[in-house]
């Protein structure tokens, strides 16, 4: 017998501290014109000293587990999406599976950059699929902004940090309400448009490796922003392909939110009306795998997104990873 899933539940989490462009201004040599205009983004959230990447996840997965009308016990796996975790290890899905008080459940990490969600939500279908599991939490979390040089003004006006959950279901027979399809890609041989240099087996932190700050991501913009409208719009169109959908079937196009320009572009290559783009990047910038997921929460409790309507996720990391999916909600 083959099952489908649906998402029953979403939920997320900013912290409370905001970082604006007038903070910026005061650390590195621009305007909040310029990065609005450069970005489109207006604010981003930081977290406090005191938390972590599963911090923010646990409020998140609290929401979304609400959302769904389930319990922490009525899961049977966790999926964490991040690129900063705790810890190197143990896994940031273990400590949050601890959190939650859910013992005995498969809990693992996803690493895919900023494609994180999109891997995640194409993994969980498949156990979904597969009838192993029933209720499957999926978590996009970061706290990327300790991995941000903010003496460089390239990377440090883009990310924040945050957190955002779904509880993927399994879906009635004659739900109509359900994951259709997912897509995944990724060029390694573009891996170094966006890197993190100290900290990996190949080049453990040294004092050395301080003093040359690379603790701290590097990015070539220019080749960033190319690769990322290019692989964006190629994942969308292999999954309106694939459904044999048109711009006019798709109600709400959800894209990673990494910069306004990036998904005007994406749009623009479909010609998408710009009304039916769910963007929330002035608010919180680039949060990484976390950036779906909290867009798609927003979208939903404010009335936007309601159910029965059919999105389109789309989204690029370092990797480069990519992909896509459609929901119908």
């Amino acid at each position: 017998m083959s099952y489908r899933t649906r998402i029953a539940g979403t939920g997320s989490y900013l912290p409370e501290k905001v970082l604006t462009n007038f903070d910026i201004e005061k650390l590195v040599e621009t305007t909040d014109a310029w990065i609005k205009e450069r970005t489109g983004i207006e604010r981003r959230h930081i977290c406090a000293d005191d938390e972590a990447t599963t911090d923010l996840a646990l409020r998140a997965a609290n929401k979304a587990l609400e959302s769904a009308g389930i319990t922490f016990d009525q899961l049977d796996m966790i999926i964490f999406c991040t690129v900063t975790g705790d810890h190197l290890m143990p896994s940031s899905a273990c400590i949050l599976q601890s959190k939650l008080g859910c013992k005995g459940i498969p809990a693992f990490d996803l690493q895919a950059a900023c494609s994180g969600f999109i891997y995640g939500l194409s993994v969980g279908d498949n156990f979904i699929r597969s009838g192993q599991y029933k209720n499957i939490l999926l978590v996009g979390a970061e706290v990327i902004h300790r991995y941000v040089d903010y003496k460089d003004r390239d990377t440090c006006i883009l990310f924040g940090d945050g957190a955002g959950a779904v509880i993927l279901g399994r879906a009635q027979p004659d739900d109509h309400q359900v994951v259709c399809s997912t897509h995944l890609g990724a060029e390694g041989s573009l891996a170094d448009l966006f890197f993190l240099q100290a900290g990996g087996s190949k080049t453990p932190i040294t004092h050395e490796l301080l003093d040359r700050r690379e603790n701290f991501m590097k990015m070539k913009g220019r080749e960033i922003f190319k690769n990322a409208v290019r692989t964006m719009a190629g994942a969308c169109e292999q999954a309106m392909a694939f459904n044999q959908l048109t711009v006019e079937d798709i109600d709400w196009l959800i894209p990673h939110q990494a910069n306004y320009r990036i998904m005007e572009a994406v749009a623009h290559f479909f010609d998408f009306p710009k009304e039916k783009v769910i963007s929330i990047v002035h608010e919180m910038g680039n949060t990484s795998a976390a950036t779906i997921p909290v867009a798609l929460d927003w979208a939903f409790r404010d009335g936007r997104i309601k159910r029965g309507q059919t999105l389109l996720l789309t989204a690029f990391g370092a990797g480069l990873t990519s992909g896509s999916a459609v929901v119908k909600f």
